[in-house]
């Protein structure tokens, strides 16, 4: 996948250079560039902000250094499939927003800065997203988490593939609680089910515990998922219980 990333902070994404996204890139599973637009201004003290017509607090990002930007890179590149800009009236980010554009083979993200873009610059996107309900000082960190979510869900880039499917949200569920040695930490010992080999019984006590999970932190996403008779069963015998507090002994 080749990702565009247009910034003012080109060095905040040299943080993308490990871990999982900077071995996916070694792999050339990734390809991640990022253009400074400011290169592209022609304001003599290479300022690509000014006021807003109409008057108004904040300064604008203005168009003209956006759209040079991303006619270069689509000169290098090719026009890609969604070009985004991250902004907080925008589409939620979830998790099946980020396998939808798992599936594209080309991404460009434009981050903004100060009080916001000229509105023509919306015109060159596809995709407006936000993070949540709040205001950053800028697109990078929005971006670096996206990309991150997105690269999970390509082929190779995790060490088993098995890893993404059992993610919180990839089913509808949190994910089940997990353990590793010791199996006894002063007193606090791992479910004697997941100890003994058993996977059919095993794979029961994680799916049951996914739904005690959900219905104790997150039960509003059991009302978003088409629930199968198996999760109705499970959700009515959870709820049946005097103590959802523990379930060491589901």
């Amino acid at each position: 996948m080749q990702i565009d990333i247009l910034s003012l902070f080109p060095e905040m994404f040299d943080a993308m250079n490990y871990s999982l996204i900077g071995r996916a890139q070694e792999k050339k599973l990734l390809n991640i560039d990022v253009t400074n637009f400011r290169d592209f201004t022609k304001r003599k003290h290479h300022s690509v902000d000014d006021t807003p017509y109409g008057g108004g607090a904040g300064m604008l990002l203005q168009v003209q250094p956006i759209a040079d930007a991303l006619a270069h890179v689509e000169a290098l590149h090719g026009q890609a499939e969604r070009t985004i800009i991250l902004d907080p009236g925008g589409r939620p980010f979830d998790h099946q927003y980020a396998v939808e554009l798992a599936q594209c083979q080309h991404l460009t993200f434009i981050c903004g800065h100060y009080e916001g873009f000229d509105q023509r610059v919306y015109q060159m996107a596809t995709d407006q997203i936000s993070l949540g309900d709040y205001v950053l000082t800028g697109g990078e960190l929005p971006a670096m988490v996206m990309i991150d979510a997105i690269s999970r869900q390509i082929p190779g880039v995790l060490g088993s593939q098995e890893s993404a499917a059992t993610d919180s949200f990839a089913q509808g569920l949190l994910e089940y609680p997990q353990y590793t040695r010791p199996a006894d930490y002063q007193g606090q010992q791992v479910p004697e089910v997941l100890t003994n080999g058993n996977h059919q019984l095993i794979a029961e006590w994680r799916l049951k515990a996914a739904v005690w999970r959900t219905l104790q932190q997150r039960p509003d996403l059991l009302d978003q998922i088409e629930q199968t008779p198996e999760i109705k069963r499970l959700v009515r015998e959870l709820n049946a219980r005097e103590d959802l507090s523990d379930f060491t002994d589901l």
